[in-house]
């Protein structure tokens, strides 16, 4: 009978030990990958909108990329796209102006992307043609306030003199290069508040404001960045790109022959990108359509040319170096010299 009773009290402790197991794994599960919220459930045409979130720890990224917030109207249509760095934490957080492109009253919602995962919210526009009215609260009449008794004024007390120790010298700071920051005592590259930058071009052409620079962050804003597919493929492209863009960018810097070089050979790239600027993308298919075919041009330009080129140059040089050993050989030969009687 005692060992009966045993058995039952160590099954009813497996048992407890087992369901808040059970609870804390669902508990953990529960947690979304991607989250985001605003500071308040409505907004006027005044005032601004705050967007925080956070993100998972298990699908941070070894590399810097950026969170993408998109702001769409209840007919999918976008009014808003911005892109901002998580820190140390996984925490995020921005500001959008209300206005502008949200024309109407209405629910709008917002999807944070990371690393293919998504997480969204939604919040009221007042402001807009057909808003509603918003109610005028009266302001609170202040209460007059009694005159202060005038306080009879000490004597001043003399202060003491504080020596003052000279400070010590500060330490020397290293010297950062344009597109760099100092931080921690270190130049590490400087990343901007909206898609990243472009780090070789930058360098290459001395300055965020160059033309070429300009060129291709509005195909990136304005057009990669409008579709879904077009935001997948610059998150994947973040994570390759920022592997070794900085090392390329401090070089470029430290070697003008090489950055000359590769102003060469950004130039068949951005011949091949204006090719967007005469196309209208309004789907997902015709920004796949257009995008591969973009990238299988410039695979043909950089690879495929170049490797047919020397496929010719050594075909020639080898028929000729053929010829000249068959004259060679000739050369050769024995004359018979025939003589006459």
């Amino acid at each position: 009978m005692q060992l009966t009773g045993t058995l039952a009290i160590l099954l009813l402790a497996v048992s407890i030990v087992s369901y808040g197991l059970t609870g804390v794994a669902s508990a953990q599960s529960n947690v979304p990958p991607v989250s985001v919220e605003t500071d308040f459930p409505a907004y006027g045409e005044t005032g601004v909108i705050t967007v925080s979130g956070h993100v998972k720890d298990s699908i941070i990224s070894e590399f810097k990329m950026p969170v993408t917030i998109k702001v769409q109207k209840q007919d999918g249509s976008l009014v808003g796209l911005d892109q901002v760095m998580i820190d140390r934490d996984g925490d995020f957080s921005t500001i959008i102006n209300p206005g502008g492109a949200m024309t109407s009253s209405g629910d709008y919602t917002i999807t944070a992307t990371y690393n293919n995962n998504e997480g969204k919210t939604t919040f009221t526009y007042t402001g807009g043609s057909g808003g509603a009215a918003v109610v005028q609260v009266p302001e609170p009449v202040p209460e007059p306030v009694p005159e202060p008794v005038p306080e009879p004024v000490p004597e001043p007390v003399p202060e003491p003199v504080a020596i003052v120790e000279p400070e010590p010298e500060p330490e020397p700071q290293p010297m950062c290069g344009e597109g760099t920051v100092l931080e921690d005592g270190k130049c590490v590259v400087a990343q901007e508040e909206k898609g990243g930058g472009c780090l070789i071009a930058t360098a290459a052409y001395g300055s965020e404001m160059a033309p070429q620079v300009q060129f291709l962050r509005e195909i990136r804003d304005n057009t990669v960045l409008q579709t879904q597919s077009g935001t997948s493929f610059m998150t994947a492209f973040n994570q390759f790109y920022y592997t070794f863009s900085p090392t390329i960018a401090d070089y470029e810097r430290e070697n003008p022959v090489f950055k000359e070089a590769v102003k060469v050979g950004l130039a068949p790239l951005l011949t091949s990108l204006t090719i967007l600027n005469y196309v209208d993308i309004d789907t997902e298919q015709e920004m796949l359509g257009y995008g591969i075919g973009i990238i299988m041009l410039n695979i043909g330009m950089y690879f495929v040319a170049p490797a047919v080129v020397v496929v010719i140059v050594k075909n020639r040089r080898g028929n000729t170096l053929m010829e000249k050993k068959k004259e060679i050989n000739i050369g050769k030969l024995p004359r018979v010299c025939k003589s006459r009687d």
